[in-house]
């Protein structure tokens, strides 16, 4: 009676099983497998002649197709033919969260425009990096509004068409008033929001200027000072 032999080293080719587990395995893989590992997960007896015959087929069979059998990294990978790879490139946009200082610097743009930088700085209460106007004007919320007619011709900034747009507001005008955030629940009372930027400008002025430091105020608070600087309790625009 005949018994099935295991893969012998003396064969021309490697049997149709051994052919599928191989395939299988390194199609499963989530890094290139080399022989060695391929043969520890093939059965018992499948000698490593086996397996390198195995991969010679599929990479004869594969040659032509829209994948093939590559060997990287010290092992076996199947990879999108690299004249097809313009077909799975894809550029993706990966959102960034503003910082603190970014979103307070934008608000203050929002309710006050055009500021220039020393304006920003003075509502705020502490010292602005370049860097957070430079992720503004970067995202296209922010533009340049030309030059204040003072010492020095600071240049002042605004919201653009962008800002509306991603904001889902018809013009400026439509920004939320002082009244609006208090009953929405953004600010407990102009009373509190004072008080609290009273506590905060303390805070501030111990401390060095930091960009994201944790002496910078509230959304809120920043709202209500530029309201009580200007006298303002509508934050309408009043600057020429």
């Amino acid at each position: 009676m005949m018994t099935e032999k295991p893969q012998s080293e003396t064969e021309d080719a490697p049997s149709p099983d051994i052919l599928r587990m191989v395939e299988a395995l390194i199609f499963a893989a989530e890094h290139p497998l080399n022989v060695q590992q391929l043969q520890d997960r093939l059965p018992a007896g499948t000698v490593m002649d086996a397996v390198e015959q195995a991969l010679a087929v599929l990479q004869a069979s594969y040659r032509g197709h829209g994948i093939s059998l590559e060997q990287v990294g010290g092992g076996y990978q199947f990879r999108t033919a690299s004249d097809l790879a313009f077909l799975l490139r894809q550029d993706v946009s990966e959102p960034r969260k503003l910082s603190r200082a970014a979103v307070e610097t934008l608000a203050i743009i929002a309710y006050h425009q055009p500021v220039t930088r020393a304006d920003i700085e003075d509502i705020r209460g502490v010292g602005l990096s370049r860097g957070t106007l430079d992720v503004l004007l970067e995202a296209g919320w922010v533009r340049p509004r030309g030059r204040r007619r003072s010492p020095g011709r600071p240049l002042m900034f605004g919201t653009s068409d962008a800002f509306l747009t991603h904001f889902g507001l018809g013009s400026i005008d439509d920004l939320p008033g002082l009244a609006e955030l208090k009953a929405a629940g953004l600010l407990d009372s102009v009373d509190d929001a004072l008080a609290r930027l009273e506590a905060s400008a303390r805070e501030d002025a111990a401390m060095a200027p930091d960009d994201e430091g944790d002496g910078q105020t509230d959304l809120e608070e920043v709202i209500a000072r530029h309201a009580a600087k200007n006298g303002d309790p509508d934050l309408a625009e009043d600057e020429e």
